[in-house]
């Protein structure tokens, strides 16, 4: 059996200093490491081997090519539009931040930046594509007769569940690969705040210390949590998909989690729902409690 290759990250950075900097930063944990000393050359590595990046660690200021410019390259290509891109800039403005991370960055680092939360965004990047990783590929795997499901009742609890509920549900929708992500988003949402309590903090030490899938187990196995079942509904009609995901817990105040907030630009997580709200779904809306949430995609209609 083949051992799994290291995640493989390019760092993009006209300053030269700051590569190698980065470079040391990671040289300690398992990555492989490739650099790009300007926009242009870091799209031409990519688009040359599309399959062989993970994660991009992204510049935004640069001559030839600028970080945005490769940014929306990288959105539309049909293949690294998975990759997570980690924006690394000076520029900290409201405007700056939320145009990086509406046009598909998924983490933001400003610089300078601290080693400890280079590695820990860098950690929780990896762990994300890895999961991408495996839903796009079960995705591969599922059933096209899927997509002729009109109502559909499901019960989950663990992290297994929620892989396999994304990945068969997302074939019922005309772009699977648009809506995977956002779909395992809201179902894992469901899990691990809803019906096990993780807070957004331990959440955010869980996944600087990578102990997070493990606490998930953890909790699963206590008596408290063991009949603890979230459940999703499927409809579907001729101009509407609605996906109904409830879970037995306190429920929480989505409103802050509803946009890409800038204040929460160097947490380690704390994206998911917006990424399902802007990305996935036309729209998402939550109950006044928080604990359940409607996910609606509409569908395309024929001209008459």
């Amino acid at each position: 059996m083949t051992n799994k290759k290291p995640p493989h990250i390019l760092v993009v950075d006209d300053e030269v200093f700051n590569l190698k900097i980065i470079e040391e930063y990671l040289s300690y944990e398992n990555y492989r490491i490739s650099t790009a000393e300007n926009g242009l050359i870091a799209w031409n590595m990519l688009s040359s081997d599309p399959y062989d990046y993970d994660i991009i660690l992204l510049d935004r200021m640069m001559p030839e090519m600028n970080g945005m410019e490769v940014l929306r390259k990288i959105k539309t290509h049909p293949i690294l539009q998975y990759c997570p891109v980690i924006f690394q800039t000076a520029k900290i403005s409201k405007n700056n931040i939320l145009e990086g991370l509406n046009a598909g960055a998924l983490y933001y680092l400003t610089k300078p930046f601290e080693e400890d939360m280079l590695l820990s965004v860098i950690k929780t990047a990896c762990r994300d594509r890895a999961q991408q990783n495996q839903l796009l590929s079960e995705l591969e795997k599922a059933q096209n007769a899927t997509s002729l499901m009109q109502t559909a009742y499901f019960e989950f609890q663990s992290l297994n569940d929620v892989h396999a509920l994304a990945s068969l549900l997302s074939y019922a929708y005309p772009e699977p690969k648009k809506i995977v992500m956002g779909l395992y988003e809201l179902l894992i949402n469901a899990v691990e705040h809803g019906n096990l309590g993780i807070s957004y903090d331990e959440k955010s030490e869980l996944n600087k210390l990578g102990k997070w899938e493990k606490e998930i187990a953890n909790r699963l196995n206590t008596p408290e949590n063991q009949h603890k079942f979230a459940s999703v509904e499927f409809e579907k009609n001729d101009e509407v998909i609605r996906v109904t995901i409830s879970d037995s817990g306190d429920g929480f105040n989505c409103s802050p989690y509803m946009d890409f907030d800038p204040l929460r630009i160097m947490d380690n997580h704390g994206r998911g729902i917006a990424m399902a709200n802007k990305l996935s779904f036309t729209a998402v809306e939550y109950n006044e409690k928080g604990n359940v949430v409607y996910g609606y995609f509409k569908l395309p209609q024929e001209e008459s």
